[in-house]
C-alpha cells in the first residue's frame, strides 16, 4: 500500500477518536449541571469514552506507526470501532473489541519487550495489559471505581514508560531506576486492589507521589524547557502536567475517593485533565504529523490554550475540595474553550506558514519529543 494511502487510513481512527473525545466532553459537561440536550445512553459511557474510546484509540494509534508493522494497526481499528459501538448504544460489543484491542496493544508491545528487553519498554506493555484488565473489570460488573483504577493505570504508565525511554539521556542510576519501578509497582497495586472504589489509597496515592519526584528530578524536560520555541513549550507541558500527578497523589491522601463528595472526581480529572491532557498539549505538534504527514506549526499563543486548560484543572480540583457546584460547572466549558484554542491557534498558524512557504516547523525544528 502506498504511504500516502496508508496515512490517510489513519484519519478514520482519528476521526473516530475525535468524536468519542466529543460525545466524551458532551456528556462530562451535563455531569457537572451544564444544561445541554441529553444523550441518552452515551451519559453513563462518559469515561469508556474518554479513556478507551479517545485515548486508547489515540496510543493505539502512535504505538502502530512507531512500530511500523501491518497488524499493529488492529489496536487502533478495533478501538475505534469500539467507540463506534458506544455511540451507537452498543455497550457489550465495545467492551469486547476494546479488550481485543488492549491484547493486540499488548502483544505489540510485546514484541518490542522481546527484541529490546529494557525496563521502560516492560512498563509500555504493563501499560496496555492495564487498559484490557480495566475494561474485563467492567465487562465483570466490577465497581466502576475498580475499573477506572486501571484504566488510569493504562494513561501513567504509557507516558511514564516513554518518559523513561527519553530519560536514557541522562542516564539514570539503578538507585534511580529502582525508585521507578517501586512507584509503577505502587500504581498498579492500587490498581489490584481497587482503592479508587474505597474509603482509602494509600498505594495509588504514594505511587503517583513517587512517580511525580522521579519524573521531576530525571525527566530531560528539565533541560529542554531552557531552550525555546516548540522545544520549551513541550518541556513545559510535561511539567505542568506532572504538577497535576503530584496534587492527584496527595489529594488522594488527604480526601480519599468515597470519603467526600467530589473526591473521586477529583482523582479522576487530576489524572486525565491535569495530567494526560497536558502531555497531549506538548506533544500533538510531534505525533500529529508522524502519523497524519501532515505539516502543523508551533505559534507562542499555545501558552494561552495550555494556561486556560490548566486553569480550568486547578478550577476543578480546589471545587471538588471544598464542593463548591457552580465553579466546578464553570470548569468544564474553560477545559473545552483551551481546546478549541489550541487547535484553533495551531491550524491558523500552520495555514499561514504553507502560506508564507516557509519550511515546516521552521522556528524550532524538533527532532524529537521534548
Amino acid at each position: 500500500m502506498a504511504p500516502a494511502v496508508s496515512r490517510r487510513l489513519r484519519y478514520l481512527p482519528l476521526a473516530i477518536g475525535a468524536a468519542s473525545l466529543i460525545a466524551g466532553f458532551w456528556t462530562g459537561l451535563t455531569r457537572i449541571g451544564i444544561a445541554l440536550p441529553d444523550l441518552g445512553h452515551l451519559d453513563a459511557m462518559h469515561g469508556a469514552l474518554m479513556i478507551s474510546g479517545f485515548f486508547g484509540t489515540l496510543i493505539s494509534l502512535e504505538r502502530a506507526v512507531a512500530l511500523n508493522r501491518p497488524f499493529a494497526y488492529a489496536a487502533p481499528a478495533l478501538s475505534a470501532v469500539g467507540a463506534l459501538a458506544l455511540l451507537f448504544d452498543a455497550p457489550m460489543l465495545a467492551i469486547v473489541l476494546f479488550v481485543t484491542a488492549s491484547a493486540v496493544l499488548t502483544f505489540a508491545t510485546g514484541m518490542i519487550l522481546a527484541r529490546l528487553p529494557t525496563l521502560f519498554t516492560a512498563v509500555l506493555t504493563l501499560a496496555a495489559a492495564s487498559w484490557g484488565i480495566g475494561t474485563l473489570a467492567w465487562l465483570g460488573g466490577r465497581p466502576m471505581g475498580e475499573v477506572t483504577g486501571w484504566w488510569l493505570a493504562f494513561l501513567v504508565l504509557t507516558i511514564a514508560g516513554e518518559r523513561l525511554e527519553l530519560s536514557r539521556l541522562l542516564a539514570p542510576s539503578r538507585w534511580a531506576q529502582a525508585l521507578f519501578v517501586v512507584a509503577i509497582a505502587l500504581i498498579v497495586a492500587g490498581a489490584a486492589r481497587g482503592e479508587l472504589a474505597s474509603d482509602s489509597a494509600p498505594l495509588t496515592a504514594v505511587g503517583y507521589l513517587a512517580c511525580t519526584a522521579w519524573l521531576v528530578v530525571h525527566d530531560i524536560a528539565r533541560r529542554t524547557v531552557r531552550q525555546s520555541g516548540q522545544t520549551r513549550f513541550s518541556a513545559t507541558c510535561m511539567l505542568a502536567g506532572y504538577f497535576w500527578l503530584g496534587v492527584t497523589g496527595l489529594y488522594l491522601l488527604v480526601s480519599p475517593p468515597v470519603a467526600a463528595a467530589f473526591a473521586y472526581d477529583a482523582a479522576v480529572h487530576g489524572i486525565a485533565l491535569g495530567f494526560v491532557l497536558s502531555m497531549v498539549f506538548g506533544h500533538a505538534l510531534i505525533i500529529l504529523p508522524a502519523v497524519t504527514g501532515v505539516a502543523v506549526r508551533y505559534h507562542p499563543a499555545v501558552y494561552g490554550a495550555l494556561a486556560l486548560l490548566h486553569l480550568s484543572v486547578a478550577l476543578r480540583i480546589v471545587s471538588d475540595f471544598f464542593e463548591w457546584v457552580g465553579p466546578r460547572a464553570a470548569s468544564g466549558p474553560l477545559t473545552i474553550a483551551a481546546l478549541l484554542v489550541f487547535a484553533l491557534t495551531v491550524a491558523v498558524a500552520s495555514l499561514k506558514g504553507r502560506a508564507d512557504g516557509r519550511p515546516r516547523n521552521a522556528q524550532t525544528q524538533p527532532a524529537a519529543k521534548s
